[in-house]
């Protein structure tokens, strides 16, 4: 049986507060480190062993609070390459951003970065991984993980949509984006309520939910967190709600 564990680094959608930095999740496994999104929290690395095993960072759209953390890339020694997964379409874009005289491009830093486009499933000789494309203001994705015999399923900026119960099915694990505290007038930009979150859970008959991506300006603390937390397990029992540094084994 496969060792996986979950660390979130960052867990705010949009700002960084008291309550979290912006969204960065890292998976942990015996052969290779995987970091889902690049939000500051992606700072935090260096602190989980991290810098020996091959890393895989996949992206799940541009919006910048799942990029600002590639500001701070240089501070890294990694030993081996970097991958980065860009949805289709999105690799131009990434470089363009990640350079000057925005920041220091990947090819000036002291590791080799490779970055790649999903297209569909891609296999690695530790594990595969799906895109599916979600309901957000622009191209979102999530991402189906298959291990040897673990399946995390990573469901970020989304509205509530059919794609994410199926990249979610049977997963182990679900960490599904709850950046919405109320609906709001305007539902364009494609984010879930914590009870949308769960039902997801729930259709798709994952083991475990973790709601994380709290849009900042509506979770103002812990409390409110908590709050959503109880919303959702009316819904799908096995909830937690992620704090930054949460540890989940799978």
């Amino acid at each position: 049986m496969s060792k996986i564990e979950v660390i979130f680094l960052g867990t705010n959608g949009w700002f960084d507060t008291a309550t979290g930095n912006t969204i960065c999740t890292l998976i942990k496994t015996n052969e290779a480190n995987i970091v889902l999104d690049a939000g500051i929290g992606i700072y935090k690395l260096d602190k989980y062993d991290v810098l020996d095993k091959p890393l895989f960072i996949f992206l799940s759209h541009l919006h910048l609070d799942h990029l600002f953390g590639f500001h701070v890339f240089n501070k890294f020694k990694f030993k081996k390459s970097v991958n980065i997964i860009v949805p289709k379409g999105m690799k131009e874009q990434l470089l363009k951003l990640v350079n000057s005289p925005f920041t220091i491009p990947f090819s000036k830093l002291s590791f080799k970065v490779l970055v790649k486009e999903a297209v569909k499933e891609i296999c690695f000789p530790f594990f595969n991984a799906r895109p599916f494309l979600l309901r957000h203001s622009g191209k979102s994705y999530g991402y189906r993980f298959t291990f040897r015999d673990k399946i995390v399923a990573y469901c970020p900026d989304t509205g509530y949509c059919d794609n994410a119960i199926r990249l979610a099915r049977n997963a182990d694990l679900l960490i599904a984006e709850s950046a919405l505290l109320i609906r709001p007038n305007s539902s364009k930009w494609g984010h879930l309520l914590p009870e949308e979150a769960a039902l997801i859970a729930k259709k798709a008959k994952v083991r475990k939910l973790a709601l994380t991506h709290f849009d900042a300006a509506a979770y103002k603390s812990f409390d409110d967190r908590s709050m959503a937390n109880r919303r959702a397990v009316v819904v799908f029992k096995n909830t937690a709600c992620a704090k930054d540094g949460l540890k989940i084994l799978v």
